[in-house]
């Protein structure tokens, strides 16, 4: 069967994949040959998630190493699954839900609402899965994983171990006292009504203002406030019965419990430890001295809201400030709780130093009754009016030009309050896009301080390497300073919270259990015999349970103990919050390979050899397995961290809808083929590397595969595939067969040494330069001639060799272009079995010949310094030349006259004369020798003069606003890294293409 004129990739990318799947190429354990397991674990791509740029970044690493480590029968598993993903599947339900039912979640029971996100899950979960076979991913997708599989509410074929395994882990951290419930801040997202993480914010600049406000001192008192210039010398002085704040968020100053300066700070020294008016509230509250509040920014003085800013935060906790709780869930100001005047009247008493709890402090509405209810940024704005009104608002003269009804201009100063527009950073949910709200909430946290030793410990002592060695850093800074774990979210779909409470003698009573029925069995522990439980919606219905209970209690004798007359039945409610999806993708190694029920065949691919991962999860995930793993198995999640960076485009700058630079890789795939966007990724993968993503690269590498298709028809009308016998290892007399074994050899060892190190680019430079480079240019064109001798013995050599060097090259590069390269496989010998499946070489430095080598590599080199001098100057392409050999060894003579026909044909030489260098000659430096190319009467050399003296004026202009821009301090400081760099690198190109024209120059000077 002829061989088709291209591969087609559309067509046979999923008839390849198929046949894979049949075969069983990609489950565990498939061609393992050795007692050596090699296991990743994929990244979880969430539920909801499509194939991006990252993700196939990211993957074809993966599987470059999980196919080159079965091909070299390791006993190797690519374990793949999904997360459930929390806020952004129950997102997409909702969205559902309202478009079909035009139904809120809140209109239904949790367990119909849950029934729907299965559904969902059901109808379009396996999404991604599809994608992830459309790049080719060699996953074992039999034991694909799903982090809610086996939770209680799981329907038919959602069966798994996964979900105990979060439960028991829970359970027992709790019990060791490593997880608790306490009142922290969190980032609120008042769309979810939930805390989300970190990596869910978005910090954008956006254009805002900064207020200025004065806080009167408290019982009229004054001071002398005083500035001074950067040599002491002053340059303000005046008394002032106020210490001026600046604030971009005014609505939180109703809860502020101090205004904190520098120690540092002169100008109010005087008044440290005062007591200061607060705006609008009817309270006071105090000067206080901190690190944080930078006495060069503003006027140095810094409004302290504990409950609303995590810097305030961590202030609040040194100076043990009371922190009051100003907003509701949906991000409106509290309207909750007595009346305004109760709560300002105890907040008073706390201040002057009453005994108060943290949940009666957080009980305290402070926000006055007429901003109760209202939207943050309504707030906002009446808070502004209403400090500017009552004269408290830092003013200041501004002075600007106006136009009579005739056109006169006249300047006009007016005071006005002080407001300052600047950019701030301001952090939005990733998914509802609504502005974040910190604020203090009840939530559950690992004290991670306590499990973060074993982490730090594996990397330190090397049983964890992390790469680039910058990652290891950073790692061992953020776990050196680690903070406690917010693991709960105010969500319904997700691993919900084993925690249920019952009645306590002043609050509701926490009993941590994996069922329902051991919590019951606790609390009847520790209850009174005949007491029984009810299992209760939540915390309202227990609440109005238990009042009932108590209307039933026998108060016949007033002063005695009261009793029951029956059994009571008491209110039992569960924890309302669900497991942050970070917590659940902790457990990912254990969770995937069936603990905590461990069986000899999935226990054997623990610990786990390699993660790759893009960096900026290193904190949220990476840290977090780490810690968990070592806290659950007390063993190492993986031996090696691979961090890569965010892909970019082609000019480095981060790919986002926004900006219209993003790249679907399934339209790339849909273009180019899966192969050429995987070789790409490898090709760019240098460790630590920037990571540019571009549309021509692709194109490129599609063109690369062409160059191997056309190769293998090139063996295939030549018959290679007729005789070669792929059992047979060629023994070749020819110095070009004899070359390119070597050749082959050569490059398996530098194949294998770069993926060992983790050097993807260099691994993909290597096959390109031996396959494009070698074996497709030379060594095709260098055996031509052996394809046509009358000698059968050459003839069979030579296609026996051109048979087994083609093989190699696909079997080297199956891990990169698997698609094509498995397509040509079979095309060269139908009956072999997959190439997925097949032995990777073993073959070294014994299969090199040294003079074979160092005759064609000699010859290849004449060739190639001939044609590119001849292009320098512009020797027309057909026009064969005269050459000179002016000195030349024994060695370089007898590859010449070894190759002399060949060498001719392919540099376009017409003759060879011994002599010496002639004027404005180029020379040609050969190991042993040196040849020389007679530019006189081959070229027009005024001509040619002109056109290198035009080029290099034009270079010269470029070359002058290169150097300008980079010799500019302003484009140095100011320009991002990558594009000083970029500058750079265009300069040092242009120098070296002016340093080869003034060459060229030179040497037509010399004919004159």
């Amino acid at each position: 069967m002829t061989m088709d004129k291209i591969f087609d990739a559309k067509a046979a990318e999923k008839r390849i994949y198929d046949d894979w799947e049949k075969a069983g190429a990609f489950k565990a354990g498939a061609n393992a040959q050795r007692d050596d397991t090699f296991t990743i674990m994929l990244p979880p791509p969430n539920v909801t998630g499509a194939l991006h740029v990252g993700h196939a970044f990211n993957h074809t690493l993966q599987d470059i190493m999980v196919r080159w480590h079965r091909m070299r029968g390791f006993d190797t598993l690519w374990q793949p699954g999904q997360d459930h993903a929390g806020i952004a599947t129950q997102l997409q339900v909702e969205k559902k839900l309202m478009a079909d039912e035009g139904k809120k979640r809140s209109e239904l029971s949790r367990d119909d609402f849950l029934s729907r996100v299965w559904d969902w899950k059901g109808q379009y979960g396996t999404t991604i899965v599809e994608q992830m076979k459309r790049l080719g991913n060699s996953c074992d997708w039999s034991r694909n994983a799903f982090t809610m599989s086996g939770a209680p509410n799981a329907p038919t074929g959602e069966e798994g171990n996964f979900h105990d395994a979060v439960i028991k882990v829970f359970v027992e951290m709790h019990k060791q006292g490593l997880i608790y419930r306490g009142k922290r801040l969190t980032n609120w997202d008042p769309h979810f009504e939930t805390a989300i993480s970190d990596l869910e914010v978005e910090n954008i600049e956006v254009a805002g203002h900064m207020w200025h406000f004065k806080y009167k001192l408290a019982g009229g008192d004054t001071y002398e406030y005083v500035e001074k210039d950067e040599d002491g010398n002053v340059t303000l002085r005046e008394t002032r019965d106020y210490i001026s704040i600046a604030t971009t968020r005014p609505e939180t100053m109703l809860g502020d419990g101090a205004v904190a300066v520098h120690p540092s700070d002169e100008r109010y020294a005087p008044i440290v430890g005062k007591m200061v008016h607060l705006p609008l509230c009817d309270r006071l509250i105090p000067i206080v001295t901190d690190e944080y509040p930078d006495k060069d920014f503003g006027s140095g003085a810094v409004k302290i809201t504990g409950a609303h800013d995590f810097n305030d935060y961590q202030v609040a906790k040194r100076c043990k400030l009371p922190m009051y709780r100003l907003m509701d869930r949906k991000g409106a100001m509290r309207d909750d709780g007595e009346a305004y005047d109760v709560c300002v009247d105890r907040a008073r008493e706390i201040a002057a130093g009453a005994e108060a709890t943290e949940s009666e402090i957080d009980a305290l509405n402070l926000v006055p009754e007429k901003y109760r209810g209202m939207d943050r940024f309504e707030a906002r704005k009446a808070v502004i009016a209403d400090i500017t009104d009552a004269g408290l608002a830092v003013m200041h003269t501004v002075t600007k030009k106006v136009k009579d009804d005739e056109g006169v201009e006249t300047e006009v100063s007016e005071v006005v309050p002080y407001v300052e527009n600047k950019p701030v950073m301001q952090p939005f949910g990733d998914r509802s896009k609504v502005v974040i709200e910190p604020m203090l909430t009840d939530q559950w946290f690992v004290d991670a301080e306590k499990i973060v030793g074993p982490a730090l410990d594996a990397v330190r002592d090397g049983k964890t390497q992390i790469i680039p060695d910058s990652g290891r850093k950073v790692y061992n800074h953020w776990l050196e300073n680690i903070e406690p774990w917010c693991i709960s979210r105010q969500l319904w779909w997700g691993h919900q919270i084993p925690v249920w409470y019952v009645p306590g003698q002043e609050d509701w009573y926490p009993i941590c259990a994996a069922t329902e029925a051991e919590a019951i069995e606790k609390a009847k522990l520790q209850s009174a015999d005949g007491t029984d439980f009810r299992i209760v919606a939540d915390e309202q219905e227990a609440a109005a349970l238990l009042a009932e209970q108590i209307k039933l209690m026998d108060t016949k004798n007033e002063g005695e103990i009261r009793s029951f007359e029956g059994p009571m039945e008491v209110p039992m409610f569960r924890d309302p919050d669900v497991l942050d999806t970070w917590f659940s993708s902790g457990l990912w190694p254990i969770g995937t390979l069936g603990w905590p029920e461990w069986t000899e065949e999935t226990s054997k691919y623990f610990s786990t050899d390699v993660l790759v991962t893009g960096q900026d999860i290193l904190f949220f995930w990476v840290a977090r397995m780490m810690m968990m793993q070592l806290a659950v198995v007390d063993e190492v999640p993986f031996h090696t961290i691979y961090l890569h960076q965010l892909v970019r485009d082609e000019k480095g700058k981060k790919m986002s809808k926004t900006t219209g630079n993003v790249i679907d890789p399934l339209e790339i795939i849909d273009e180019y083929g899966a192969d050429a966007l995987r070789f790409t990724n490898a090709s760019m993968a240098a460790i630590g590397g920037v990571l540019k993503l571009s549309e021509d690269s692709i194109k490129g590498y599609r063109n690369f595969g062409t160059k191997i298709w056309n190769a293998a028809r090139f063996a295939e009308m030549n018959q290679v595939f007729e005789v070669y016998d792929p059992s047979v290892m060629p023994t070749p007399e020819a110095t070009v067969n004899k070359w390119i074994i070597g050749e082959v050899a050569k490059t398996r060892a530098e194949v294998d040494a770069a993926i060992e190190a983790y050097r993807f680019n260099d691994a993909a430079n290597a096959l390109y330069a031996f396959v494009w480079g070698k074996f497709c240019d030379w060594y095709v064109e260098l055996a031509k001639p052996l394809l046509f001798a009358e000698d059968e013995a050459v003839l069979a050599e030579t296609r026996q060799t051109m048979g087994w060097a083609l093989d190699q090259a696909l079997i080297m590069l199956h891990p990169f272009m698997p698609f094509i390269t498995e397509e040509l496989w079979g095309t060269v010998q139908t009956d072999r079995g997959l190439l997925a499946v097949t032995d990777w070489p073993t073959y070294g430095a014994e299969l090199i010949d040294a003079d074979a080598d160092r005759e064609m590599n000699w010859v290849i080199n004449l060739i190639e310094r001939i044609r590119s001098s001849r292009a320098e100057v512009h020797v027309p392409a057909g026009l064969k030349i005269p050459m000179v050999q002016v000195d030349l060894d024994e060695a370089g003579k007898t590859a010449w006259t070894n190759n002399e026909a060949l060498i001719m044909k392919l540099a376009r030489v017409d003759s060879l004369t011994v002599g010496a260098m002639p004027k404005g000659a180029i020379t040609i430096p050969v190991e042993g020798g040196t040849f020389a190319l007679p530019l006189e009467g081959v070229i027009d050399i005024a001509e040619e003069k002109a056109r290198l003296e035009k080029s290099m004026q034009k270079l010269a202009k470029e070359l002058g606003g290169l150097r300008g821009r980079l010799k500019n301090p302003k484009f140095a400081a100011s320009a991002p890294a990558d594009v000083v760099a970029e500058a750079q690198a265009n300069l040092a190109a242009r120098e070296e293409e002016e340093a080869k024209l003034q060459a060229a120059l030179n040497r037509l000077a010399e004919i004159g």
